[in-house]
């Protein structure tokens, strides 16, 4: 890998998160609507205000800068961004957007990548044994089950596991991070506490997950059988278990590993009923509220985070390609 590949690459990356953070920034103007003057509705529907509405109306407006033209909100809003500065929430002022994210990305991230690990694990080793000429009969029939549990939604198979085991077995909570009223530490009952809530929402994920990368591991385990490696290293009398994990799980991990990258960018996006349905602090909860109270700093900031975040976790694995696969050089010939 050459220096010049390495800043090549990142120049791309700057020019993807630039082009995406200005796309975000145009996305959200394009909704109906006007945040301040629904936000100030509502306070009036629920007699949360008196006085001059249309006046107040106006100077939130002209302190979150909703009043300048739409170019120079651009140029304030890559100001702000350039020194880490997201600024307010329209719908929940004066909590910081900043404070939003922070507060909900944790319970998203312990979430949901453990969550795509676990999937990722088990649907790779069962895939991978699947296509192998020695797969166990017992696994065959394990798998038919995980691939029509592949085409359930994540939601749908939310709803059905909250129902058999926090409506009718009761085993363990219908929703929320932790119980009601537990001041949350760095304790082993706390801990408890989290993973016995976090226990449903997983489990709709890692269920409806692993038999779509089973499949997909096991088109690429039969597709590499008939190699000249594989073939090599059975007349040299390797091992089957060395043959198995080295020649043939190690060749087909870069699709796999692309894959992964991927769902591990988009942790948000599969999360967002998920959460709603378990009522689950995460960020997915605080985006589908910033949509629905049009507010648009949250929307802009949460989407920040995860440009960034899917931006940089693909140029890592692009990095890393060559350790996974010896064949891939960057090296120029």
């Amino acid at each position: 890998m050459t220096v010049d590949y390495i800043v090549k690459r990142l120049g791309m990356l700057l020019v993807v998160i630039i082009s995406a953070i200005s796309i975000n920034f145009i996305i959200p103007r394009l909704m109906p609507g006007d945040p301040v003057q629904q936000k100030m509705d509502q306070m009036v529907a629920m007699g949360g205000t008196v006085g001059d509405v249309q006046g107040m109306v106006q100077e939130y407006r002209k302190k979150f800068g909703l009043d300048k033209p739409v170019w120079k909100q651009f140029i304030s809003y890559w100001g702000d961004l350039l020194r880490g500065d997201l600024g307010y929430s329209l719908n929940n002022y004066p909590q910081r957007v900043s404070s939003v994210i922070t507060g909900a990305l944790p319970w998203t991230a312990g979430l949901l990548i453990t969550a795509i690990l676990i999937t990722f694990v088990l649907g790779i080793l069962m895939g991978a044994v699947l296509g192998w000429p020695t797969a166990p009969r017992g696994l065959r029939g394990v798998v038919p089950v995980f691939l029509v549990l592949h085409a359930v939604p994540y939601f749908l198979l939310g709803i059905i596991l909250l129902f058999l085991f926090a409506v009718s077995v009761r085993v363990f909570p219908g929703g929320g991070g932790y119980s009601f009223g537990t001041a949350l530490q760095l304790s082993l009952g706390s801990i408890a506490d989290v993973l016995k809530h976090a226990a449903l929402p997983a489990l709709s994920i890692v269920l409806a997950g692993v038999g779509g990368w089973a499949l997909g591991m096991r088109g690429m385990m039969i597709s590499v059988l008939g190699e000249d490696y594989i073939n090599l290293a059975e007349a040299k009398g390797l091992k089957q278990r060395r043959i198995f994990l080295w020649y043939g799980v190690r060749n087909t991990m870069l699709p796999a590993t692309t894959s992964l990258a991927m769902s591990l960018g988009h942790v948000v996006t599969g999360a967002v009923l998920v959460e709603m349905i378990f009522a689950y602090p995460g960020i997915g909860h605080q985006l589908y509220r910033a949509i629905h109270a049009k507010d648009y700093t949250v929307i802009q900031g949460i989407i920040v985070v995860l440009v960034v975040w899917l931006a940089v976790t693909l140029f890592i694995m692009d990095l890393i390609y060559p350790l996974i696969d010896r064949r891939i050089t960057y090296r120029r010939r």
